[in-house]
């Protein structure tokens, strides 16, 4: 049986570059990411996997990084908001959510894009019911979810190639 007190070597891809650590047993992915590789984008909020703030990327599935031990990802590539800021996946998505307030404090966002570039790459067409229910499980308490679910429209309807009428 493990000790928590141990420590495990891992090898891992995060944002494109290749990471060996040394971890302890019991360490979570989220807290990796922020204390031992210091990506701040990765939040912790509920720390129980209900709220989405500790969204990030484990080889190519959205995971909870509060549910995630850093050994579980050994071996694994891991994206953050930061890596996929820095890349440009989600400049459209930062765009629409800049231009429509659909964030105030910005606790919620990086788990809020991640979620939603997965969905907008898993359903690119997707409509306003659909939209909401992918995202129901990243909470917000600022914004009420509205400019949130209408930057994502945005988004998809210029990925299915539908005009942009009025929201």
């Amino acid at each position: 049986m493990n000790n928590a007190s141990e420590v495990f070597d891992i090898r891992l891809t995060v944002n494109n570059i290749e990471v060996v650590q040394r971890v302890l047993a019991r360490m979570h992915l989220a807290d990796f990411l922020r204390e031992e590789l210091g990506l701040m984008g990765t939040h912790l909020g509920c720390e129980h996997g209900v709220c989405g703030a500790c969204t990030v990327r484990v080889n190519g599935e959205i995971v909870r990084g509060c549910l995630m031990l850093a050994i579980q990802a050994d071996g694994a590539i891991v994206e953050t908001i930061e890596g996929i800021s820095e890349n440009g996946e989600i400049s459209a998505l930062q765009k629409e959510f800049h231009q429509r307030n659909a964030l105030q404090c910005g606790f919620c966002t990086p788990g809020m894009l991640l979620a939603a570039a997965d969905l907008i790459a898993r359903n690119p067409g997707a409509n306003r019911e659909e939209i909401r229910e992918y995202m129901s499980g990243n909470f917000c308490r600022c914004t009420g979810y509205q400019s949130i679910i209408d930057a994502v429209e945005v988004v998809c309807r210029g990925k299915a190639g539908v005009q942009q009428g009025g929201i």
